[in-house]
């Protein structure tokens, strides 16, 4: 199997979100993330928030897959999101790729939010790119929708990676959320006239099952 993912027009994507970004209004606030708790485990440091201290914990991995440029510091809950995102999206790649072997990324200070900028499966021990924040491909898509999926607000930066940070998942709205359903929905499943007035509310189940679609849609698994 060519683990090569159809190239999309970097063009298009940009053009699509931006203009869905611009049509919609946000409304609202995302629900604020659970008080850490007071007491603090073996392995844990404390850092600044504002004028809170929350717990962060280092880790070195998410899920089964290596942290690269190294081990870094991470709200527990945060953590825990990503771990859980990883295996989805796992699951839902091709049964040919070895589950992931590295992602590349870095969290904010605060432990709080984390960019994503690669991630590295292999296949028959070769290690290969199968996300990576530069290439606009199907798989960036993919990659994108398995995030919406799992996080509330997810954004892409200049050049490509992309931002998350933690909180229930769900629709609520947003500028990023409708900006990609457009640009999932004229580039993945050739809906040309999609646009932002489609994707004002949406129930949690049709969101979830939105991104679900779109992952396996990207990774040619479903």
């Amino acid at each position: 199997m060519n683990e090569t993912l159809p190239s999309l027009s970097r063009r298009r994507v940009l053009v699509g979100a931006a203009a869905a970004s611009a049509a919609v209004t946000v409304t609202g606030s995302t629900a604020a993330h659970a008080a850490p708790n007071s007491a603090v485990p073996a392995g844990v440091s404390r850092a600044p928030t504002g004028s809170t201290r929350t717990a962060l914990v280092v880790r070195d991995r998410i899920a089964t897959a290596s942290l690269r440029p190294g081990p870094a510091r991470f709200q527990t809950d945060l953590h825990r999101r990503l771990t859980a995102w990883l295996a989805f999206w796992s699951a839902n790649s091709p049964a040919e790729w070895t589950g992931p072997v590295e992602v590349a990324g870095h969290v904010d200070p605060d432990g709080g939010a984390f960019t994503l900028h690669a991630i590295r499966s292999s296949r028959e021990d070769r290690v290969f790119d199968a996300f990576t924040a530069g290439r606009a491909d199907a798989a960036h898509l993919a990659t994108l929708a398995s995030l919406h999926h799992h996080f509330p607000q997810v954004g892409v930066e200049a050049g490509g990676a992309v931002r998350v940070t933690h909180g229930p998942a769900g629709f609520t709205g947003s500028a990023d959320q409708v900006a990609f359903a457009v640009t999932a929905c004229r580039e993945l499943w050739g809906v040309r006239a999609a646009g932002a007035d489609s994707w004002r509310s949406l129930p949690y189940d049709g969101w979830a099952a939105f991104t679900r679609a779109s992952l396996r849609r990207g990774l040619r698994t479903g």
